[in-house]
Formats: C-alpha cells, sequence, structure tokens
C-alpha cells in the first residue's frame, strides 16, 4: 500500500466532510443525514482496515513506522526560523488503533440510527458524532504533540456538545459543563507541557522527542527546582488523568451518561476516555526519563478500586457501565505505570470492543423498556433474547473469565503488577499497586454480574398492566415490553461486537496462556506488534514528504512474527521471575472473578447472603455519594474556595483598584487639572502672555515720553544729567 495523501487523508477527512455537510445541509436529507454520517465512518474504516492489514500481514517489523511530513506555515525571515510542520506518525500501535476506533465508530453510528430514530435531537446528534470520531482519528495519525492538542480539544467540544445536547434538561446542561470545565483542568497542564518541551527542543513531533531522550538534551535542565523531564512527564500526564479520569479528576465522566446512549458508547469506548491512556502511551520513554511511573501507577491503582467501589451500590444501568469505565479505565493507567505498555494498550482495544456493546445493549434496554433503575427491571431475557446474549459476553469479558479478552487483557496487567509490586526490587510501599487492581477484579465481577442479574433474571418487574401504568424512566413513557427481533440496526451491531470478545482474536490462544492454539496460531500477533518505543533508533530518523510514495526500505522489513517479546517494560525485567508472577497472576485473577460472580449470584439470585446495602449501611452512603468528592468539589473548593476567592479579587477590584488606580486616578487628575489651570492662568497667560503686552506697552510708553520730539525737553534732560555728573564728582 502507498502511504500518501490519497490513502491516509480519507480517514480523517471522510468523516470530517460528512459533518460539514449535515451541519449545513442536514435539515434537508433524508433521515437527517444519519446514514452519511454512517457511510463516512465507513470509508474511515476501510482505509484503517487497508493499512491495518498492511501492519499485520505485511511482514513489518516490530519497530517499522511511517513519517510523512509537510509544511503547516512558515514564518522564517531572514536567520531567525519559525517553522511549523504537521504529519502522521503510523506504526502498528496506530494501525490497531486506527481500526478499533473506526470499527467500533461504524457500528455505534449504525446502532444510533436505530436508536435516535424520531428523536427530537435526531440530525443535531449526527452532526457531533462524525466529528467527534474524525476528532479521535485525527489524534491517533497525528505525529507530533501539538495537532494532537487540537484534536483533543475538538474532541473535548463534541463531548460537551453530546453530554448536554438535551438542552432542555438542567442536569444534561450541568454534566456537559461539568465534564468540559474539569477535562480543562488537565488540558492547561498538558498545554503547559507541550510548551515547555517547545521551548527546549523547538519540537514537539514524537520523534524528535525520542531522539533528544536518547542523545540526553533533557539532562542537566530543571524547572521550579525538578529535572525538566519530570517537568514535563508530569504536565502531560496531568492532561491524560482529565481526559481519562483519572483520580482525582474521575468527577465528570459518570455525569456523561446524561447524553445518548450511544454517545456514552462513544465517549466510553473509542474516543476521548482513551485519548489519555494513547499521549501516556506515546510520551511512555519521557515517563520512564522523568521518573513518574510509579505515580501513574498508583493514580492507576487508586482510580480502578476506588471507582469499582461506588459501581457495586449504583441503581443506575448506565451508572453503573460509566463507573466500571473508570476503574477499567484506572486499569490502563496502571498497566502503563507498572510498564505493562504492550497489554495496557491491548486492554484500550478489548474495553473498546466489550465497553461500546455493553453501552449499546443498555441502550437497546432503555429504548425498548422505558426504564434504566436495574431494580425497577429484572426478567428481560426472555424479551431481550440478543441484547441479553450480547450482554452477557460483555460482562463475562469485562468480569475476567477465562476465555474472554479482559481476561487476557487484564490478567497481563495484573501480572506485570505483581511482579512490580513484590519482586521488581521497587519501594515495599508499590505493593499496594497489585493488591488494589486484584481487588479491583473481584469487584468488577460482583458488581457486573449484580446488573446482568438484576436487569434479566428474576421477575420481571418492568412488565405493565393493560391499562399501561408501571414505571418509566426519563427516556419515555411506559409500554408493553415487545419480544426483541432481530434487526439489522439494533442486534447485529451488538452481535458484532460480542463476538471480539473473545480472547483467541488478540492472544492466537483459547486461554491467553500461550496454550490451546487457535487456527494453528504459532504466535500472539498483539503481542508480537507492540512494543515500548526504542529511542535510540530515532536519533536523525528521515522524514517524509507526504507526496512521496513510502519506499519501505528493506532494513525495517523483516518477518516479525518469530520476534519475541515479553510485552514488560518495567524496570528490572527478569524473564523467570516475570513468567512466576504472571502464573500467579492468573490463578489468582481467575479464582477472584469467579469469587466475585459467586458471590453476586448467593446475594442477588439465591438471596442467601444480604445486599452491601443493609450490612454495611454507613459505608454504602459514602459509596452513593461517590466518596463526597462532588461535596467537596462544589461545597468545599468551588464555594467557599474559589467563590470567596472571586468575591476577595472583586473586593480587590472593586475597592482597591477601583477606588485607588481608577477612581483614585481621577481624583489626581482633577489635582492636577486645577494646578495646570492655575498655571496656565496666572503663568503663562498673565505673566507670559499678558504680562509680555503689558511689558511692551510700558516700555512704549517710556519710549514715548522720552523721544517726544521738544526741545525744551532734551535741554531740561541735558541739563539733569550734567548736573548729576558733577554732583557725582564733589561726591
Amino acid at each position: 500500500m502507498e502511504y500518501t495523501v490519497g490513502s491516509i487523508a480519507p480517514i480523517f477527512l471522510s468523516p470530517v466532510i460528512a459533518f460539514v455537510i449535515n451541519a449545513f445541509l442536514g435539515r434537508k436529507l433524508p433521515r437527517h443525514g444519519d446514514w452519511l454520517a454512517t457511510l463516512s465512518i465507513f470509508i474511515s474504516f476501510i482505509f484503517s482496515a487497508r493499512i491495518f492489514g498492511d501492519f499485520l500481514f505485511g511482514k513489518f517489523a516490530t519497530d517499522y513506522y511511517i513519517h510523512k511530513v509537510f509544511t503547516w506555515f512558515d514564518l522564517s525571515y531572514g536567520t531567525q526560523i519559525f517553522k511549523v510542520d504537521m504529519g502522521i506518525y503510523i506504526d502498528n500501535m496506530s494501525a490497531i488503533m486506527l481500526l478499533m476506533v473506526s470499527g467500533v465508530a461504524t457500528l455505534i453510528h449504525l446502532f444510533s440510527t436505530w436508536y435516535m430514530d424520531h428523536d427530537e435531537k435526531h440530525g443535531r446528534f449526527f452532526v457531533f458524532l462524525p466529528l467527534f470520531t474524525s476528532a479521535m482519528l485525527g489524534l491517533v495519525l497525528s505525529d507530533n504533540l501539538f495537532s494532537l492538542f487540537i484534536f483533543w480539544e475538538i474532541m473535548g467540544f463534541c463531548s460537551y456538545s453530546l453530554i448536554g445536547i438535551y438542552n432542555k434538561k438542567e442536569k444534561a446542561g450541568d454534566a456537559s459543563l461539568k465534564a468540559f470545565m474539569t477535562t480543562r483542568v488537565g488540558d492547561v497542564f498538558l498545554l503547559l507541557g507541550i510548551v515547555a518541551i517547545w521551548m527546549v527542543l523547538g519540537s514537539v513531533a514524537y520523534v524528535d522527542i525520542y531522539a533528544a531522550i536518547a542523545e540526553g538534551k533533557f539532562t542537566g535542565l530543571s524547572v521550579l527546582g525538578i529535572s525538566f523531564a519530570t517537568f514535563s512527564a508530569l504536565c502531560i500526564f496531568l492532561g491524560a488523568m482529565g481526559k481519562s479520569a483519572q483520580f482525582p479528576l474521575q468527577v465528570w465522566l459518570p455525569d456523561a451518561m446524561m447524553g445518548p446512549t450511544p454517545g456514552s458508547a462513544l465517549i466510553h469506548a473509542a474516543t476521548m476516555v482513551t485519548a489519555g491512556v494513547w499521549v501516556s502511551l506515546r510520551m511512555y520513554p519521557l515517563m520512564v526519563l522523568g521518573d513518574i511511573t510509579w505515580f501513574i501507577a498508583v493514580i492507576g491503582a487508586i482510580t480502578a478500586f476506588g471507582a469499582a467501589t461506588i459501581a457495586t451500590v449504583q441503581t443506575d444501568i448506565k451508572a453503573v457501565l460509566a463507573y466500571s469505565t473508570l476503574s477499567q479505565l484506572g486499569y490502563m493507567i496502571l498497566g502503563v505505570g507498572v510498564g505493562s505498555y504492550n497489554a495496557a494498550f491491548m486492554h484500550v482495544i478489548t474495553h473498546a470492543m466489550f465497553k461500546a456493546c455493553l453501552f449499546l445493549s443498555a441502550g437497546s434496554i432503555i429504548h425498548s423498556v422505558h426504564e434504566q433503575e436495574m431494580p425497577k427491571l429484572g426478567g428481560l431475557r426472555k424479551y431481550l433474547p440478543y441484547t441479553h446474549f450480547a450482554m452477557m459476553c460483555c460482562t463475562l469479558a469485562i468480569a475476567g473469565i477465562p476465555f474472554f479478552s479482559g481476561f487476557v487483557s487484564k490478567d497481563r496487567i495484573l501480572g506485570d503488577a505483581l511482579y512490580y509490586g513484590f519482586m521488581a526490587g521497587q519501594n515495599p510501599l508499590l505493593a499496594i499497586v497489585p493488591i488494589l487492581g486484584f481487588a479491583g477484579a473481584g469487584l468488577t465481577a460482583f458488581y457486573m454480574f449484580r446488573m446482568m442479574f438484576l436487569t434479566f433474571y428474576g421477575e420481571n418487574k418492568a412488565h405493565h398492566d393493560d391499562h399501561g401504568h408501571g414505571h418509566h424512566g426519563d427516556h419515555g413513557h411506559g409500554h408493553e415490553i415487545h419480544h426483541e427481533h432481530l434487526d439489522a440496526r439494533q442486534n447485529v451491531p451488538l452481535l458484532i461486537l460480542s463476538v471480539f470478545t473473545l480472547g483467541f482474536w488478540f492472544c492466537g490462544t483459547l486461554t491467553g496462556q500461550g496454550f490451546g492454539k487457535v487456527f494453528g496460531s504459532k504466535t500472539e500477533w498483539f503481542k508480537i506488534l507492540v512494543e515500548a518505543p526504542k529511542v535510540e533508533k530515532f536519533v536523525n530518523s528521515p522524514r517524509e514528504p507526504f507526496s512521496k510514495v513510502d519506499s519501505k526500505p528493506e532494513a525495517h522489513l523483516e518477518h516479525a512474527h518469530y520476534h519475541h517479546q515479553t510485552g514488560y517494560a518495567g524496570p528490572n525485567p527478569d524473564e523467570h521471575k516475570l513468567h512466576s508472577a504472571h502464573t500467579i497472576g492468573a490463578i489468582a485473577s481467575i479464582i477472584i472473578a469467579f469469587s466475585g460472580v459467586f458471590l453476586a449470584f448467593l446475594m442477588y439470585i439465591k438471596g442467601s447472603v444480604k445486599p452491601w446495602a443493609s450490612r454495611f449501611p454507613g459505608f454504602t452512603k459514602v459509596l452513593q455519594n461517590k466518596y463526597y468528592f462532588d461535596d467537596l468539589y462544589i461545597e468545599v473548593i468551588i464555594k467557599k474556595g474559589l467563590l470567596n476567592l472571586n468575591k476577595g479579587l472583586s473586593w480587590f477590584d472593586m475597592g482597591v483598584y477601583d477606588r485607588f488606580a481608577v477612581d483614585g486616578w481621577a481624583t489626581v487628575n482633577r489635582w492636577l487639572f486645577k494646578a495646570s489651570k492655575w498655571f496656565d492662568n496666572v503663568v503663562v497667560d498673565a505673566i507670559g502672555v499678558d504680562g509680555t503686552g503689558v511689558a511692551v506697552n510700558l516700555f512704549n510708553l517710556v519710549l514715548r515720553i522720552v523721544q517726544s520730539g521738544k526741545i525744551q525737553f532734551y535741554f531740561v534732560m541735558l541739563v539733569m544729567v550734567l548736573a548729576s555728573y558733577i554732583w557725582t564728582l564733589n561726591i
């Protein structure tokens, strides 16, 4: 495949064109252009699949990449160089991510055409959905942090628009504003990190940053008393924390469910939240150089465990899925921190598959039953068999049950975390990372099967009587539940996604542990294709213009499928100990997962164990209030802190600055005006101007008297002068 504008640009531009057409002409198009948006994403998927196939089957080496650039603008003058290049950077990781984003987004768009049918926001929804997807695709294609930041902000705007699309609902407006403002906190730090790197290197391209790390250009530099590498890495990760909703900036993501469910699926699965993990993976060498990986691991562990505990008491089905997203994002960030580079990225992909399917399944339930409170549901498996099947597959995956994708990716993260916390010779306090990780895994299995049992099993509580009475949620009025039929738009996207919840698609084996080969596979393609960047190879890396066809130099081609790697990029790698950690971790994961499922079964099917709410009412209240983070931010930090600060600044502005600097200066001006007026009247006018005239008149009078022309006067004056002279001589 030739990597030129013609083969790359459609991936990003196709949904952008759909956005423009729908924005201006959508009301005039059939179905408000939802088919156009779906078609545009499918075109992106086709071009992405070509790239993926080239990398997967083209026998490229694991470290092979394509870097094409073009000049965006050039303001250079003389010896002053200021030129900004933009470009694409495609490697194995990009190829996989492009396929995932475009593929999942295509299915979400297809489902949305059914879900949003007859909705008052149907047209507006399909304006922002393709733009949202195009921004994520552009972010993945970007070769530098600056263009990444541009697409990063476009996604922020789209998420704000989709979350608050029901603008007549106050809660939706509050949620969209909350998401926008919370993520802006992280964005400020991300921009600060980008500017800092630009000031030192004059470039923010990935290849230049990698090369600078290899050449030691960050060595010896410091900012605010800390090393420059630590400062810039921390700023970039803080940006990732905001976007990926990591503790303590996690508060916005659960409220993002206020938007339409397909929009939530796109935010939680294929776009937005994965951007933070993506930039963390791209900047992993900088994170290592800055020595903040331990901080990343701790933040991920806290997020994974904390969100899982809150999910156990949620009653809204979308709230459960929202907190499960938070928890799974924590595992991805945890994986980055402990050096589980390959598995962390694998979890990004596997999670996108089953989380998109889970949200679409929830949408299918809500749209069919018009209820999303789980205690008001139950017994839906006989009414919604396809949705039940898809949701069960995804629940098995996210719970970490063997043979499913979540077990493969999350098990490898936990294995690496076990090695990192107990065997790598790190700080003993870091043992908290695997402990919280395994505890969160058990809770995940529990709360996900709690959701399944409350929704699909037991007595149906959403069934309505003949008079149409019954429960209904915010999405409409209750009605008779109809049996689900196979529908190309409602069920097929769910079933396709559920197929990819099986683990062998990603690891080549049924178990994920190296045995139970599928299709005679000799290797695990995902583990082979993705590895942490080796910065040394980027020194003096060439750039190719976009117009040039990629030459695929032979030096970069090899049978990559025979290249073995552990997938671990953390400190002090020891293959024997790593293998032991993964074996122990796999066994522990299986036991913990099945224990969580069994506990949920005892509580919600058998009823032999009391639920948390009745056993621990105090702790349950804390969880229901989300550890009071919203109260902390709104009541304390915002109302008592920032608002009081705002009042103080307002008082300073009105009472000090305005009174003295503005109004006070007016008083000074009045005094200066009076002084200048007196000076003008007395000195300038009276003395300088009028006084000159008086002096001239006086001198004229004297001259007129002296020069009268009368001889007698002259004779008298002469006598007086002579008399004065003689008198002077006598003296």
